[in-house]
């Protein structure tokens, strides 16, 4: 194909892949199916690849990506971003609007949720994005631009027409429930401690400094605002709608996500409906905005020091319930991790029965000097995971014996240890604990690990207290006749069932294998990382922690925990019979080193390649024993520069005299 041939191709992609991600994201109505779309995605890559002249750093392939940011550096806000005053009553609401028309009369309002997330202030030049930056303090904030790329409800190139040369788009960056909920999923699974509520998560998703973890996470966005000399209309809610126009997700009048009113009565009645509605929503909501809609009006009443004379924000009272303490239950998890669990007099609380919160950790006992048969408080924390957050002194029973966090495994007797940085204690009995083995045992058999049909929790109990497994090697030896001896509920077909799922379950990759032995915080994605990085079990036993780090995604604590894992007698041996029983513990993606040409050197990669996607160049570099570092140091060997490097880098690289080389070179170092 000559050029412009493909010039045309790569135009017309853009706008495609542009157009089907707003109806995915934003108007949540996809047309295409998501392989449809993955094929697009990976057909303008290519072509993005083979014309580096044409890059644009807002096409849809730009979205993740980009390189690590090591500080988010401070912009000052062209229009302070303020902060609402916030009211807890009805009367409040009443005597706002009140000032407002002793102030300038009858005039229109237009009611808004009140997301529970972080602010964001986009900036937008001849239609495309140019930078999105956090409140700060309102009259600075960080630039989070590439972080904020990887959220698909923001469009890079604005749709439709009318929208002035340069303003902002101001809004709030969220996790959905369901997101929220599949993060701490994850993260149980990694044997990690739980996030406590969306919006910090949501807050130290955007610090992070990989974009690529950012766009995993799968963050939302909506629109509430949009600020500069030239705006569409004069009425905040008809240029929310033009906004929608253009391509940004905002509140839905159809669902009644903005709405206006002309009077109090109005304004209540939109508290009222929400006040109820909020929680069968698929996002956390804690107030309601109430804005003046004329912004010449707005301008009128003007601002006090902190905030807005023409905004409030009517804030909901956080669902929370007072009952009994009965008592405090300590778990112990796969990982040795154990985790305080009140028990509840059940008290119902946001629509649900609660008879257990989380306590989370001995320092949350301890601050809320907990006591046996206390009056608590639970709350739902960002009306997700129920927990205690605070007790009623006053109500305590007289001589109530003090909640004290034990010193030993509650299941095995063990003394607790706590990791220097931890917020958790650890029962280091791993080979004996009973809870440990058994969890270790279902996390290994489950639909994302091993995969084994017929093997759920009770089962695992139940072969475990039988004394036929003791690990998950065990499982490889047995036999019909053991299951069928195991008496009520056992037949035939279910016996069958069990022998043959775990026959079948020979054939499972590598890298799911590597997932279901149950490192601690190695989840499903990095298990994939390393598999393919390392290509078999014994390469990875043998690598320091250094080598480790080595790997994308793997850092110090990752690394630590996989050495510390093989180094245990225990684990190897039952890595010994698992090989013996033929488990797959080699990838069959066939890599693993390729070579050693690049080993004991230290590369730092940076721009856009022609012939390698980032990842893919990465990858080379692995396999033939190099070694990949994020910034540029004196231990770097070289720079290995795609187009567009950024002058920073090249400008480090100069001062400390490393070298800079191109693709060309690097392929002549890998073939020859």
């Amino acid at each position: 194909m000559h050029h412009t041939g493909d010039a045309e191709r790569i135009k017309q992609l853009r706008e495609e892949l542009e157009l089907h991600n707003h109806r995915y994201y934003v108007l949540a109505a996809p047309t295409i199916s998501d392989p449809e779309f993955d094929r697009m995605l990976k057909e303008l890559e290519r072509l993005e690849a083979a014309h580096p002249e044409l890059a644009d750093r807002n096409s849809p392939t730009q979205r993740v990506g980009g390189d690590i940011t090591k500080n988010f550096p401070v912009v000052a806000h062209r229009f302070p971003m303020l902060s609402l005053s916030n009211s807890y009553s009805r009367e409040e609401v009443a005597g706002f609007v009140a000032r407002v028309e002793k102030s300038v009369g009858r005039t229109r309002y237009t009611m808004e949720l009140k997301y529970d997330g972080v602010a964001i202030s986009l900036t937008y030049r001849d239609g495309e994005l140019l930078r999105g930056v956090t409140r700060g303090d309102g009259e600075k904030g960080e630039e989070i631009t590439a972080n904020v790329r990887t959220v698909r409800a923001i469009p890079l190139k604005l749709r439709g027409r009318g929208w002035p040369a340069e303003f902002e788009a101001r809004g709030e960056i969220i996790f959905t429930k369901e997101r929220f909920a599949r993060l701490n999923a994850e993260r149980e699974q990694a044997g990690e401690e739980l996030y406590a509520n969306p919006r910090n998560t949501a807050a130290g998703t955007l610090k992070n400094q990989d974009p690529r973890l950012v766009a995993e996470r799968g963050l939302d966005n909506f629109i509430y605002t949009l600020q500069g000399p030239e705006l569409p209309t004069r009425s905040h809610f008809a240029n929310m709608l033009k906004a929608r126009e253009w391509g940004f997700k905002t509140p839905s009048p159809e669902r009644r996500f903005i709405g206006q009113a002309d009077d109090v009565d109005g304004i209540m009645a939109f508290i009222d409906h929400w006040d109820s509605a909020r929680h069968g929503i698929e996002f956390i909501i804690d107030g309601i905005v109430v804005k003046v809609d004329d912004l010449d009006v707005q301008e009128e009443l003007g601002l006090t020091a902190k905030s807005p004379r023409w905004a409030i924000a009517y804030k909901f009272q956080a669902e929370q319930a007072g009952t009994r303490l009965n008592g405090v239950s300590f778990q112990v998890g796969r990982t040795g991790a154990v985790t305080p669990v009140a028990e509840l007099e059940p008290v119902l609380l946001a629509g649900t029965t609660v008879k257990r919160a989380s306590l989370f950790n001995a320092d949350q006992i301890e601050r809320l000097d907990l006591h046996l048969g206390d009056r608590v408080l639970v709350e739902k924390a960002g009306e997700i995971i129920p927990q205690v957050v605070g007790v009623e002194r006053e109500h305590r029973p007289p001589h109530a014996a003090r909640v004290i966090f034990p010193h030993a495994c509650p299941e095995c007797g063990t003394p607790l240890i706590r990791l220097e940085g931890e917020a958790q204690h650890y029962c280091p009995n791993e080979h004996q604990c009973p809870p440990q083995l058994t969890r270790r045992i279902e996390h290994f058999v489950a639909r994302k690990a091993m995969d084994i049909e017929g093997l759920g929790g009770e089962t695992v109990e139940e072969l475990f207290r039988a004394g036929l497994i003791r690990n998950v090697a065990d499982l490889y030896d047995l036999t019909m006749e053991q299951v069928l001896a195991l008496g009520k509920g056992w037949g035939e077909k279910s016996a069958r069932q069990v022998v043959d799922g775990v026959a079948a379950s020979k054939a499972v990759p590598f890298e799911q294998v590597l997932y279901a032995l149950g490192i601690r915080h190695v989840g499903e994605t990095v298990a994939r990382k390393i598999a393919r990085a390392v290509g078999d079990i014994d390469r990875l036993m043998g690598m320091s922690k250094e080598e480790l780090t080595a790997i994308d995604e793997v850092g110090e604590v990752i690394a630590e925990s996989i050495v510390d894992f093989f180094a245990a007698e225990g684990n190897r041996a039952v890595i010994e019979r698992l090989r013996q029983a033929g488990l797959q513990f080699k990838s069959s993606a066939g890599v693993g080193p390729v070579s050693n040409k690049l080993a004991g050197k230290s590369i730092v990669v940076s721009g856009v390649f022609r012939t390698f996607s980032r990842d893919g160049i990465k990858e080379a570099i692995e396999r033939h024993g190099g070694k990949v570092s994020g910034s540029i140091s004196r231990k770097t060997t070289f720079v290995l520069a795609g187009a567009d490097m950024g002058p920073a880098k090249r400008a480090k690289a100069e001062e400390l005299g490393v070298p800079v080389i191109d693709e060309e070179e690097f392929s002549r170092m890998i073939v020859e």
